[in-house]
């Protein structure tokens, strides 16, 4: 009798509360405006420029990954960025002929720069100009064959591929073709396409790296003499530093804080961050010395100006966009990241797979080449996976843009994971030549690589700080469903109309977080066996999207947790945060994966560097899981939130040795899908090129071996011991690798056995 009245009392209390939440006026009334009042107290202040950054760009795929139940058949509807017939004679001609006019050693060693020769073919053949509209002149190439073309340039050389990245990426040219009056437009958009005018953006200074909202150059509104007349303008100070092209540029983007003390243009004193284009030759504007970054011979320096005066025509987009530039450099941001950093370090991974696979095979120690050594495999292996996933990331980011997306978060991801790959793959890729990888020189195919890394770990947004404040940060705002629509509810000017809008997201909110905790506790007891996925995939990789729709929902009840519990604190607890950005990322890293073995027709020689990656990826967000959990504030909740997630366990381990040895295989020995994995490569054809001599060397080793064989078959048996000859070293290290040359064959004094005869000098 006593329970049944406890369990009528408790079910009087649920239906109470059932019918609180669902007649609205009481809800708001009782519930949401307290929870609103303490919501605007505990929320952190934010800038305009947080604000804006936060309100820039679009949500792609990513918002699909972060709402907990991805529509695969929208992943997999996506088109397949494709080159047209114009953009692939450019690569096949035009390209081609580029990286053939550039000597990497000559221009890192000798020039300190460019060819003359290449500096006037890239700009006569429109390579400064892609991304401008054949109307002014330019190529007027989608985003993935800008993607194309850079990543191509970069197997050659950095300092071609930066020299045509930059005009293409973030900078005056992407900037007018946004908010460019018509008169900036045909006036520079031409030039710019010719090459006639060389661009370069200055927004870094010695004061504001990652914090460039804070950069203290400054504009004041003023009256001043423009060619002998009197008109309003504006006198700006500046002092940038490490701005790409610079040196050589012709036309100065720059940004800057604008004030107006005298109220020229109005009432309000601080009018923002601005961008003009400023003529190098401007009185007063000055290229300081140049920089040379980890000796790569891209032109980089300072840039200054002291009180220079100049009319507020040059402001981009004209007084109209005063104040605008922030916003104007947070939108356009996203295409520039997107396509120029991941796209470079995807070359340089593709560089490193194709020779040093070639080299493993050719490297002989043992009496065996080092590729065949499971040591040597491990590392092997990371670089043909690596490189795979890599290449589909940046080939679905680039296509983003192509469908009119300005994916910011999603150009974070792939700006920060892609040169993070890239880091491991070359590192591993060092490791493996040894002592052929440490000397520098003309015949050294992997050492400039590796000591230019940090430029793009650096560059166009920290990876620290993009992964401990951006990636979640800024993904949790954007993605989710409601979080956004509350912190606008609260900024809101009008009171009741805010609580109105949090009452509605907060309850969606709520609703929300429970569906996904259910969810995912549902899908991790079941192993996500029963979660549906696409009927038209492969079904070898059924189980992948079944598990990563289990993680999104896991993810995205882990995310509402965390801001639950930590609120604005969780702005404050950076490896919290980057651990949950961890998850995101590896979420569309696997994504993407899946994406490009369905777009290139499932091949099964592939098919080892897929699973690999995806193995290895899933074992990833499963480890940032447990760095989220095991770290959490509140401990009772972590111990709470792990056994949801992973009721059983955890569903993944380190990816498989036998698979790993077919990827390393793969590598090491010709076939369409080592062509495939490094097909934006540029290969040389002649033994005199340090890529071309390994090429040449890996086909004669094949050649050989089985003669090889037989050689140390007969030694061993000592077949060869009476053979005044005999003494020849009987490896490939020696027939091999003396500039690369496969020594000719003859045939011993008996007639039977082949014999390795030393080259006459």
């Amino acid at each position: 009798m006593f329970l049944t009245i406890v369990l009528l009392l408790i079910g009087l209390c649920l239906a109470g509360i059932a019918v609180l939440v669902s007649v609205r006026p009481w809800r708001r009334e009782l519930i949401s405006r307290r929870i609103f009042a303490t919501y605007k107290r505990i929320l952190p202040q934010m800038s305009d420029t947080e604000r804006e950054a936060l309100e820039a760009g679009t949500v792609w795929w990513d918002g699909e990954l972060f709402r907990g139940n991805p529509d695969w058949s929208k992943l997999l509807a996506y088109p397949v960025p494709k080159l047209s017939a114009e953009e692939q004679s450019f690569m096949d001609h035009e390209v081609e002929h580029a990286c053939a006019l550039v000597d990497d050693w000559q221009v890192t060693s000798e020039l300190y720069d460019l060819p003359p020769e290449a500096w006037r073919y890239i700009k006569d053949k429109g390579f400064l100009g892609m991304i401008i509209p054949k109307r002014y002149g330019g190529l007027e190439f989608s985003a993935f064959a800008h993607s194309q073309v850079v990543t191509k340039l970069s197997t050659r050389c950095s300092a071609l591929s930066v020299s045509v990245m930059v005009p293409n990426s973030l900078g005056p040219a992407e900037l007018l073709l946004h908010y460019g009056t018509e008169a900036q437009k045909e006036h520079y958009l031409p030039r710019l396409a010719r090459g006639i005018e060389v661009p370069a953006f200055a927004l870094t200074s010695p004061w504001a790296g990652s914090d460039a909202g804070s950069i203290p150059d400054v504009g004041i509104v003023c009256k001043g003499i423009w060619h002998g007349k009197e008109v309003v303008g504006m006198r700006v100070t500046w002092d940038k530093r490490y701005i790409t092209l610079g040196p050589v540029c012709t036309i100065l983007g720059l940004a800057f804080h604008m004030y107006d003390p005298d109220g020229l243009l109005g009432s309000k004193k601080h009018l923002g961050i601005t961008c003009a284009l400023v003529p190098r030759d401007t009185p007063g504007a000055d290229i300081g010395r140049r920089h040379v970054p980890l000796n790569a011979m891209f032109m980089n320096g300072p840039t200054r100006g002291q009180d220079v005066f100049m009319p507020l025509d040059y402001v981009i987009g004209g007084p109209a966009m005063v104040g605008q530039g922030w916003r104007m450099l947070m939108e356009c941001l996203a295409a520039g990241r997107s396509i120029s950093l991941p796209s470079s370090n995807a070359g340089m991974a593709q560089l490193t797979a194709r020779t040093v696979g070639g080299y493993a095979r050719v490297r002989s120690q043992f009496k065996m080449a080092i590729g065949r050594f499971e040591g040597v495999e491990e590392p092997l292996t990371r670089i043909g996976a690596y490189t795979y996933m890599m290449n589909a990331v940046r080939t679905m980011t680039a296509g983003a843009i192509d469908l009119g997306e300005k994916p910011s978060v999603v150009s974070a991801i792939a700006k920060y994971h892609v040169t993070e790959l890239a880091r491991q793959v070359v590192n591993d890729g060092m490791d493996i030549v040894g002592g052929k990888g440490i000397c520098l020189g003309p015949s050294n195919f992997i050492g400039r690589a590796y000591q230019q890394l940090p430029i793009g770990i650096t560059v166009e947004g920290a990876n620290i700080l993009t992964r401990s404040m951006i990636l979640f940060g800024q993904g949790a705002i954007r993605c989710h469903p409601y979080v956004l629509k509350e912190m606008q509810s609260a900024y809101d000017a009008d009171a009741e109309r805010g609580l109105n809008d949090f009452d509605e997201a907060f309850f969606g909110h709520a609703a929300y977080t429970i569906k996904h905790g259910f969810g995912a506790f549902a899908k991790g007891l079941t192993g996500s066996h029963f979660v549906s996925a696409p009927d038209n995939v492969a079904p070898e990789t059924r189980r992948y999207y079944q598990q990563l729709t289990r993680f999104s929902s896991a993810f995205a009840f882990l995310a509402d947790i965390s801001m639950l519990t930590l609120g604005g604190e969780l702005k404050r607890r950076e490896k919290l945060s980057a651990r949950l950005g961890d998850i995101l990322s590896m979420l569309y890293l696997c994504s993407a994966t899946l994406k490009r073995y369905e777009s290139e027709g499932r091949q099964q020689a592939d098919a080892p560097l897929m699973h690999w990656a995806m193995w290895d990826t899933m074992y990833k967000a499963q480890m940032a899981f447990d760095g989220v959990i095991a770290n959490f504030p509140v401990r009772w909740i972590g111990r709470l939130l792990y056994r949801i997630v992973f009721p059983l366990g955890h569903p993944y381990d380190v990816p498989s040795d036998r698979i790993g040895h077919q990827v390393a295989k793969l590598l090491i020995e010709p076939s369409a899908a080592r062509d495939r994995l490094t097909a934006e490569t540029y290969l040389p054809k002649v033994a005199s090129e340090a890529v071309g001599a390994v090429e040449l060397a890996l086909l004669a080793t094949i050649a050989a071996e089985p003669i090889e064989a037989r050689l140390r078959a007969a030694e061993k048996s000592g077949a060869l011991a009476d053979n005044p000859q005999a003494n020849v070293r009987l490896s490939s290290s020696h027939c091999t690798l003396r500039g690369f040359h496969r020594l000719p064959v003859i045939v011993s004094p008996s007639g039977r056995l082949p014999r390795c005869r030393p080259k006459r000098r």
